[in-house]
């Protein structure tokens, strides 16, 4: 099944902080613990994603790769981490257990307390503007190594004339004084069950905990206006087809000085003409004559950075596979290098002159021109393999 993205479980925006994420996991972890959910492997299930997904948010380095590569720059349990719903729920009791202030497994048996554990604060809103996406075409060779990229993009920008406030000076930007700056209000009820009160969006900053008397000229008090903006990528070594690198705060700018989004980065790979990507392996298919496969010969393979020398043995049959350690492509992880495969295939010619139709007439009886059962079972074993 396809992992769901991190942020999406412990349902966290991906700018969150740190206290945050810890809170967001804390809250997941009481509402799905086994033992306020005896027998029921889904809530489970959910407990053991939410803890994975807070053993990668909650390491920088971890965090910064899944921003980066999503699932596939973790690498699995390769990573130190938890390799998905298999892992021990010991494991989870004993390396989270600090979070809640004492030994995990006994939070339900009344042995600590979580009062004010989600308390949520000051509750104004931060504008964020919103993610870009771009297209970068890649050649092997700028895979094989990285590469850095400048590209131009049209987005949104902070206003130069109010530098992102909205407001036609530094003066005209106030404090609610409804909400006194917090960004909600505090409503109290009358029900039957007494008095209630609940929190709510102050009505007159829209949440944002500021009131701009005279919005910016330039910008119509939006803060942003549209501009071109050259940005440089840095596109690591062993990318994919598909893989989507992130690029925090290079998306459109937010109203009013909030938090600017991403620039996400979708990487597409330009078709080599010679060699074919397998993973981080690279194949190439060698075409021999007759006489070069019969009697051995030296031949030269293209490589993603220049050319390798290969040699060939007398007798090497169609379908061989020469394997080139470590001329392949690196691991987007850093875990190794793939290999360059050579496919042997031999070209048999479609014309022939009357003189060669006579030499080769000479060699249909011989011995040596007809295979023998262990070469013919090799290649029956071969073709095979490509069934199975």
């Amino acid at each position: 099944m396809e992992k769901r993205d991190y942020y999406e479980v412990l349902g966290v925006d991906k700018n969150a902080t740190a206290e945050e994420i810890k809170k967001a996991y804390r809250k997941k972890a009481i509402q799905y613990h086994p033992d306020k959910n005896p027998g029921n492997k889904e809530a489970e299930e959910k407990f053991k994603e939410a803890a994975e997904a807070y053993d990668v948010l909650s390491d920088p380095q971890k965090k910064q790769r899944y921003d980066q590569f999503g699932h596939a720059g973790l690498g699995g349990a390769a990573q130190g981490g938890f390799s998905g719903a298999g892992f021990d729920m010991d494991d989870i009791f004993s390396r989270f257990g600090d979070i809640f202030g004492g030994h995990f497994g006994d939070f339900f048996g009344g042995g600590n307390s979580f009062t004010g554990s989600f308390n949520t604060g000051n509750a104004r809103r931060v504008n964020r503007g919103s993610d870009l996406r771009v297209r970068v075409k890649l050649t092997l060779a700028e895979i094989a190594k990285g590469v850095e990229k400048k590209i131009k993009v049209r987005k949104d920008v902070a206003c130069p004339h109010c530098h992102g406030t909205g407001a036609e000076s530094a003066a005209d930007v106030k404090t609610c004084p409804h909400c006194h700056g917090k960004g909600v209000v505090i409503q109290t009820t009358n029900t039957f069950l007494g008095m209630m009160q609940s929190t709510a969006v102050c009505p007159q900053c829209h949440g944002e905990g500021k009131i701009i008397s005279h919005p910016c000229k330039q910008c119509q008090g939006e803060g942003v206006v549209k501009d071109e903006e050259i940005i440089s990528l840095h596109i690591p070594a062993g990318v994919q087809e598909g893989m989507q690198l992130s690029m925090s705060g290079k998306g459109n700018a937010a109203r009013r000085g909030g938090k600017p989004g991403d620039l996400l980065v979708l990487v597409e790979e330009e078709p080599h003409p010679e060699l074919v990507r397998d993973e981080n392996d690279l194949v190439y298919n060698l075409l021999l004559t007759i006489p070069q496969a019969a009697l051995g010969t030296s031949v030269e393979v293209p490589t993603v950075d220049g050319k390798a020398k290969v040699k060939i043995e007398p007798g090497t049959q169609p379908g061989k596979m020469l394997r080139l350690r470590n001329k392949g492509l690196p691991s987007v992880n850093g875990y190794g290098t793939g290999d360059l495969l050579v496919n042997v295939s031999v070209y048999i010619p479609e014309k022939l002159t009357d003189s060669e139709k006579k030499t080769l007439s000479g060699w249909e009886e011989a011995a040596n021109f007809r295979p023998s059962p262990s070469v013919k079972e090799k290649i029956f074993q071969k073709f095979k393999s490509y069934f199975s």
